[in-house]
């Protein structure tokens, strides 16, 4: 009963004018009981439902529904999936939960491998555990599109990798769900001397033949923290790896682009920045299919930044700032591999600012301080595994300003929790400073600096 158990009615939407309250629970949609989200999905793409429900005291009831076919009708589940969570069947030799420590929160240690929250939040599904029926429910349903790790196409390789004698038949899965017209994202974790060099290539050649539902394959280096006792030897990519990595996936670019008309394969901007080397040019990434696994992110938030510094917004916003003199004095906390890239869109800004406001901008100090990873080992140099306990620990004792800015994705979706379990109020007692967690957009960067 508790699957189908609504959480929240927004107020004015049809379930409301229908009757429907929190706690009550959805059974059926047009007689059919409901197994979970994609059954509610497809059940509810129609202009007439007969629900039946069960109210907080047992009774059942039931709503007639006229709508448009898509229209939602404002209900929020207790659980999103509306069914437990799959987890996850492999033992990956790269896998980032077992390198986590001990003593953290017992739900950032579950590996989920669903399907289902690969097509509502985007997560990446290895379908080791995903059966040819479900598959073709997938199909039937419309569930698209689904993100797919695949991290190698060679069958024993990717038994080898995942853990799992069951992951070899990649290829076979991934079949059916492009013949059924289903749109899929891929990825490869890319681990030095196991699946690189003809691995990899093999792998990007037996995706290319799905190129008209495959939207996009990202390249993504492994990470690896300082807690991997007894795990898999693994190492990270060097400098001139990563450099031959990029020219290699670049010439296969080339030659994709030539036959299908994008670039299809993408490195992840760690790539570039260990081989420091100038991220791709805007148009390079296809519309960026793939920011959620950091492929062109930094390239995005410069787009963005320049053509916000350069809209009526933005001047005015400066403008009236300007009417009495005014400074700027602030700390952004960022991790290791983005700490050039923050840098100089700070520079960026700064020079907008001051074209605009002139000497009325008395001071403009931004510091970009890069954060070292003492929680998880200074190997890991992504913003979005920073956690509070370093945060407080390597900005203590120095001048802040008025503020410290840090990504919104260091926090927990939708709380206000770092990985390690500290608050952003007591990262906030601690440095005694404002502490904000700005968005990922380049106009949510530059406002936060001048707001």
């Amino acid at each position: 009963m508790s699957n189908g158990l609504i959480r929240r009615v927004e107020p004015g939407s049809i379930a409301e004018d229908g009757g429907i309250q929190p706690g009550d629970c959805l059974l059926e949609i047009n007689g059919t009981k409901i197994k979970d989200v994609f059954d509610y999905r497809f059940l509810m793409a129609d202009d007439f439902v007969l629900l039946t429900l069960l109210d907080a005291n047992g009774e059942k009831y039931e709503v007639e529904i006229e709508k448009d076919t898509y229209e939602d009708l404002g209900i929020e589940f207790e659980n999103p999936l509306m069914d437990n969570d799959r987890s996850c069947a492999n033992k990956c030799i790269f896998c980032f939960v077992d390198q986590m420590p001990c003593g953290m929160r017992e739900s950032l240690y579950f590996k989920d491998d669903d399907t289902r929250l690969s097509f509502l939040t985007g997560n990446y599904v290895t379908l080791t555990n995903t059966s040819v029926k479900e598959l073709k429910r997938i199909v039937a349903y419309r569930m698209s599109p689904i993100n797919i790790s695949v991290h190698t196409t060679d069958p024993k390789l990717r038994v080898k990798m995942l853990g799992n004698k069951t992951a070899g038949n990649i290829m076979d899965k991934i079949k059916i769900l492009a013949d059924g017209d289903i749109k899929i994202n891929t990825q490869v974790v890319l681990c030095p001397g196991i699946n690189d060099g003809q691995y990899l290539e093999k792998t990007i050649n037996d995706l290319l033949v799905y190129h008209e539902s495959i939207d996009s394959l990202s390249i993504v280096p492994v990470g690896l923290s300082k807690h991997r006792d007894g795990l898999f030897p693994l190492r990270l990519f060097t400098p001139e790896e990563s450099l031959d990595i990029i020219r290699y996936i670049q010439q296969k670019q080339i030659e994709i682009y030539h036959k299908i008309g994008r670039y299809f394969v993408y490195a992840a901007d760690e790539f570039y920045v260990k081989a420091k080397l100038p991220l791709p040019n805007y148009d390079k990434y296809d519309g960026f299919p793939q920011l959620e696994n950091g492929v062109g992110m930094a390239t995005l938030l410069k787009q963005e930044i320049n053509e916000y510094i350069e809209s009526d917004i933005f001047t005015e916003k400066i403008k009236e700032k300007s009417r009495k003199p005014f400074s700027i004095n602030l700390t952004i906390a960022t991790g290791q591999a983005a700490y050039d890239i923050i840098s100089t869109m700070v520079n960026i800004v700064s020079a907008a600012v001051h074209d605009i406001a002139g000497k009325a901008c008395r001071q403009f100090n931004v510091n970009v301080v890069a954060i070292e990873n003492d929680f998880f080992g200074n190997t890991v140099t992504v913003s979005g595994l920073i956690t509070g306990g370093d945060l407080i620990k390597q900005l203590d004792g120095r001048e802040l300003g008025t503020k410290i800015l840090i990504t919104r994705n260091m926090l927990r979706d939708g709380e206000n929790v770092f990985l390690d379990n500290v608050t952003t109020d007591d990262v906030i007692k601690c440095l005694r400073t404002e502490l904000i967690a700005v968005g990922d957009s380049g106009s949510d960067f530059v406002d936060a600096i001048i707001d």
